[in-house]
């Protein structure tokens, strides 16, 4: 095994491991830590502008990926879409979307750095999570810049087989996919995968309690009956 195969065939399934157990356990003994640990009585200011900018950016562009990744080449063929359009719009929207999270991103970091009490209440782990997801953000918009060198759709076809093969657990076989994608491509998703890595022990879990704000929604009616 090389180290193309260990970090594309294999390392997405550690990750994705790691996610779903150790929040799975989090949840189950760390119930009043299952919070975003909101620092608004700290200090409002760009708050508003930050998160909304961030979350309505970074939400769009998670179901933005998960659409373009693994819906089948068939369904854009069918919508009348060449693997070119399908890349083009996928820069014009992955890009506008960016541009949003980067903007909130940015608020978010500097209010932080700004505000003695916010610096003295930020952990190390927040840091981590706001300079990882810097990072990765920046990775996935400089992935515009090598995509408009070649506008054939080759290299988009190339990431969509590899996370078919990955969700299908065809491990191995992605790896020989992705090896042929260029460096910027294997460094935005090692970067992302790693943001899963990461993501059950930071505060990024109340994203859990989101999905299940909506599930609570669309719960049904409780019947309730008068005693007798």
């Amino acid at each position: 095994m090389n180290l193309n195969d260990l970090l594309f065939g294999v390392y997405p399934y550690i990750a994705g491991t790691v996610f779903l157990v150790v929040s799975l356990v989090r949840f189950d003994r760390e119930q009043y830590l299952w919070r975003s640990e909101s620092s608004q009585l700290l200090r409002t200011g760009t708050l508003r502008w930050g998160s909304n900018l961030f979350h309505v950016g970074i939400i769009g562009l998670f179901f933005g990926h998960m659409f373009g990744l693994l819906t089948p080449l068939a369904v854009f063929e069918a919508m009348g879409l060449r693997p070119q359009d399908k890349q083009i719009i996928a820069m014009v929207t992955g890009g506008s979307l960016g541009l949003l999270i980067l903007a909130g991103l940015s608020l978010l970091i500097l209010r932080r750095l700004s505000e003695p009490r916010l610096m003295a209440t930020t952990k190390l782990m927040d840091w981590v999570t706001l300079f990882w997801l810097l990072a990765t953000l920046l990775l996935g918009l400089s992935t515009i810049i090598e995509s408009s060198q070649h506008l054939d759709g080759a290299e988009m076809l190339i990431l969509m087989a590899w996370a078919k093969h990955i969700v299908t657990f065809q491990g191995m076989a992605a790896a020989g996919f992705i090896a042929q994608a260029s460096l910027i491509f294997k460094l935005h998703i090692l970067f992302g995968l790693t943001l899963f890595l990461l993501f059950p022990f930071t505060r990024l879990v109340h994203i859990w309690s989101g999905f299940a704000s909506v599930g609570y929604l669309l719960r049904p009616w409780q019947l309730v009956r008068s005693r007798r």
